[in-house]
């Protein structure tokens, strides 16, 4: 199989996970949107945020790197060694995960006020700290919830089916999108300047957001029993091949443990933004927002491309094939950089249009102009977190962990040190998120720059002299996209007042509408075969869908 056959298989897969991406994110952004419009983006937001992504913080600190990045690889192996096919060993696997998240979810919610209490500056107003307690609460019993939702989720995936764990998200946003309506009905809009909440709201918020978590597992449990894995604990652990698994654990959960304080920093130090409750003040919910923003091309593109080629590294691993790991390796990160580049550059002519349309609602109407400058600095970010992130996968197919903790360090001290150093710095509250996203994009272009090097030598090349002339191809069409894209904005700018929701999504469609078809026309004249690729799986797969339902 030639290298671009081999590319346009893994996009055939890929593209069922990434429609399954893009509704889930599409919904998402229904969800923050309807959070927007009933808490703002101020204080308010930030004592429910927090404390409700907590839950997801400790869930990754305490299982999440085992399960993303050790258990596939080994699953993969148990499925081709063993003799029944890796039954056994799943099935003690989820028994031995099951059992650890239970037991660590029921510690997490007795000792809620303990854990609260260092995520947030000392600050910041007791009578909101108390209010993200109670929020807490009810939101930890998440923990369990999203641990066995991606152990699930993995399972499936190893076994070839993809689809279910992309498309799952959806219906905890279905959940979540339903509960804000009901919010927004029963309540309206709230004060986004108060720290405090009615314990009716407090309910409905925390349960509703765990409810949705429940919901997203349990669609999952017909597709595991279909794949024919049992959900029978078994406790025969000794001498089960789970010792040589918890091993290559310890260097993830070191790797995790760095990744998590650099994170909690940030969120203790976004915790603080909002504490004046000045009306352009920015904290962790602008900050967080404009996270979920970049993860749109991320999610439907890398983590699809990842999630397919990693049983392929793995199997080349398995086999110390280096060659095939950098075969199969190198056009998916051209392919991932394909559509993170355009989207980042595109992104200071639409992040206040996508700003207005999202958020110009509700509470946050009258700030919405705190999201544009964290958007567009989050858009470089996207980039080294892009490229840093798809050479992780090789290192994990590789078993080396080790290595992927020492990188990772070096990730984690960067961003820890420019944060609290520019955020330290500013002089105005408001310019809290863009500080702590700048810090963030200058700690994965460390990161992307020292993996890819040891990566490279580790497989004899990552093929880097195809990678500089595809970038060089790529900017130029990227350089003249835009600026087609920017006269197209500035002459939107002079013809509409396009400050509104409605003129905002209209305009901002032209934009990026123009750029996209200019885009296209650079590829073909420049032959970028990376982006005429994606788009044609893409124009296949909707002419499949079409097919399928006359």
């Amino acid at each position: 199989m030639t290298e671009r056959s081999e590319q346009r298989s893994v996009l055939r897969n890929s593209a069922v996970m990434a429609a399954g991406t893009t509704f889930s994110r599409l919904s998402g952004f229904l969800r923050g949107a309807l959070l927007a419009a009933a808490l703002g983006n101020a204080l308010h937001a930030d004592v429910f945020n927090i404390a409700n992504t907590i839950p997801n913080m400790l869930y990754i600190l305490l299982a999440g790197g085992v399960i993303n990045a050790v258990l596939v690889p080994q699953l993969v192996r148990s499925l081709k060694d063993d003799e029944d096919g890796g039954a056994a060993y799943t099935a003690r696997v989820i028994t031995l995960a099951g059992t650890f998240l239970l037991v660590v979810t029921v510690a997490l919610i007795v000792a809620a006020p303990w854990v609260m209490r260092i995520f947030f500056d000392d600050d910041f107003p007791p009578e909101g700290f108390d209010a993200a307690v109670r929020f807490a609460r009810y939101c930890l019993p998440q923990v369990f919830f999203y641990g066995m939702f991606v152990l699930v989720g993995q399972i499936l995936n190893a076994r070839g089916r993809f689809g279910p764990m992309m498309w799952a998200p959806i219906t905890n946003n279905v959940v979540s999108v339903a509960v804000l309506i009901l919010y927004l009905v029963v309540f309206g809009a709230d004060d986004p300047h108060s720290p405090t909440y009615s314990s009716s709201r407090e309910l409905l918020l925390g349960l509703g957001s765990t409810l949705g978590i429940v919901v997203q597992l349990l669609v999952l449990i017909p597709y595991l029993r279909a794949a024919g894995v049992s959900l029978r604990p078994r406790w025969d652990l000794r001498d089960s091949g789970l010792s040589h698994t918890l091993k290559l654990g310890v260097w993830t959960v070191l790797f995790v443990v760095v990744n998590q304080i650099a994170y909690f920093v940030v969120v203790r130090l976004a915790s603080a933004g909002t504490v004046g409750r000045g009306a352009h003040d920015t904290g962790y919910t602008v900050y967080s927002q404009g996270f979920i923003l970049i993860m749109v091309p991320h999610s439907i593109i890398t983590v699809s491309l990842a999630t397919a080629i990693l049983p392929r590294l793995s199997a080349a691993a398995h086999d110390g094939d280096w060659r095939a790991m950098a075969r199969t390796w190198a056009p998916n990160f051209r392919t991932a950089l394909a559509v993170v580049i355009p989207f980042a550059a595109l992104l200071p002519l639409v992040a206040a249009r996508i700003a207005q349309v999202m958020f110009g609602w509700g509470a946050a109407k009258g700030t919405v102009g705190n999201y544009v400058d964290t958007f567009i600095l989050f858009g470089p970010g996207l980039v080294f977190f892009t490229a840093h992130y798809l050479v992780l996968r090789c290192f994990y197919a590789r078993e080396e962990n080790r290595t992927a903790f020492f990188v990772q360090c070096a990730v984690a001290a960067v961003n820890v040190v420019a944060a609290v150093a520019l955020v330290g710095r500013a002089d105005d509250p408001a310019e809290t998120a863009p500080m702590l996203t700048i810090a963030y994009t200058l700690s994965y272009a460390v990161g992307a720059l020292i993996s890819y090097t040891v990566l490279s030598g580790r497989l004899g090349g990552l093929k880097s002299r195809t990678l500089i002339r595809f970038l060089a191809r790529l900017v130029i069409a990227v350089v003249v996209a835009t600026a087609v894209a920017a006269v197209v904005l500035v002459a939107c700018d002079r013809v509409v007042d396009s400050r509104g929701p409605l003129a905002s999504l209209v305009t901002g469609l032209l934009i990026g509408g123009v750029d996209l078809v200019v885009l296209l026309g650079m590829a073909r004249l420049m032959r970028i075969t990376e982006i005429t690729d994606v788009v044609e799986t893409i124009v296949g797969r909707l002419r499949h869908s079409t097919s399928g339902n006359r």
